[in-house]
């Protein structure tokens, strides 16, 4: 070969040809870097061709080219200088092109192996965090939406008349609370209130004495009130006598000649009672029952 003359290299990978001096490969062969496919290869002199010998299929390739791979060589020359390459003329360097290479073959398979770690440790990392957050997310349960205290439309002055209203209808109608709740008539009787079931209540009762033939004659006199909604028959009357310990010691009964009475109609009664007995201190004055039938009371 001509050391002096223009030779072509040609890329292993691609077949791409570059027209080169021979004298810039060196003895030992220098590194060189592929334009179109960036690869870079050990070109040795030996591996230097003719022109004549270029592959057709790098030659039709590269046919607009030819007038500029001088120029792409110096402009690769000078970048592989800009990178601390070696220069070609130095033979010291030239002398240490295989472990520079080898160097920069470990240094580019160490940057990938580390960049590919570095791509599976963020993916880990990734994953990590999410499934850190995932587990957050399924330990940590958001607590319930509290709803907003509604304003109460009803202040302590309704509350207050509804009270009220609701003890008045207790009272007024306590007879019919009675009869739907007869446990409700010992609350009525604690409070002072009396509860009259059958409608019918006792007036302006008196006693008053009187003597028959020399003897001494109790009278019992009053009035008998319709407080129903409708008309009410008028039982038999009962009359007893207590003494101080109020223990009833003897009792009578009577029947008005008037049987039924009309709401807000009055019946008049009067009995009498001859020789009274004298440890007597007290009248009672009520109508027949039935526990007066049990007792053997006609």
């Amino acid at each position: 070969m001509h050391q002096g003359s223009s030779m072509h290299i040609v890329c292993p990978h691609c077949m791409t040809s570059y027209a080169i001096k021979l004298a810039s490969l060196g003895a030992n062969g220098r590194a060189v870097r592929c334009s179109r496919c960036k690869e870079t290869w050990i070109a040795h002199a030996e591996d230097a061709i003719e022109e004549a010998s270029v592959p057709a299929m790098a030659a039709a390739s590269q046919t607009d080219d030819q007038s500029d791979l001088a120029e792409q060589w110096n402009s690769y020359a000078t970048d592989d200088r800009a990178t601390d390459a070696p220069v070609v003329d130095s033979p010291s360097i030239a002398s240490d092109w295989p472990e520079e290479e080898a160097k920069e073959t470990e240094d580019g398979w160490s940057a990938a192996a580390r960049e590919a770690e570095a791509e599976v440790a963020g993916v880990q990392h990734q994953s990590w965090f999410r499934g850190l957050f995932r587990r957050r997310g399924a330990r940590v349960s958001r607590p319930a939406a509290t709803a907003a205290p509604r304003k109460s439309y009803f202040g302590l002055p309704t509350a207050c008349a509804a009270m009220g209203a609701l003890v008045l209808a207790l009272v007024i109608w306590r007879g019919d609370m009675v009869r739907l709740l007869p446990q409700t008539a010992a609350f009525y009787k604690l409070v002072g209130l009396e509860v009259n079931l059958r409608g019918l209540a006792f007036k302006d009762v008196k006693l008053s004495s009187e003597t028959v033939d020399g003897k001494q004659v109790l009278v019992i006199e009053g009035v008998i009130v319709g407080e129903g909604k409708k008309p009410l028959d008028i039982p038999r009357l009962r009359f007893a006598v207590r003494d101080a310990q109020g223990a009833e010691i003897y009792a009578w009964n009577t029947v008005l000649e008037q049987t039924v009475l009309r709401p807000g109609e009055r019946a008049f009664f009067r009995s009498r009672l001859a020789s009274p007995p004298p440890e007597g201190r007290n009248i009672d004055v009520r109508f027949f029952n039935r526990r007066d039938i049990a007792g053997g009371s006609v």
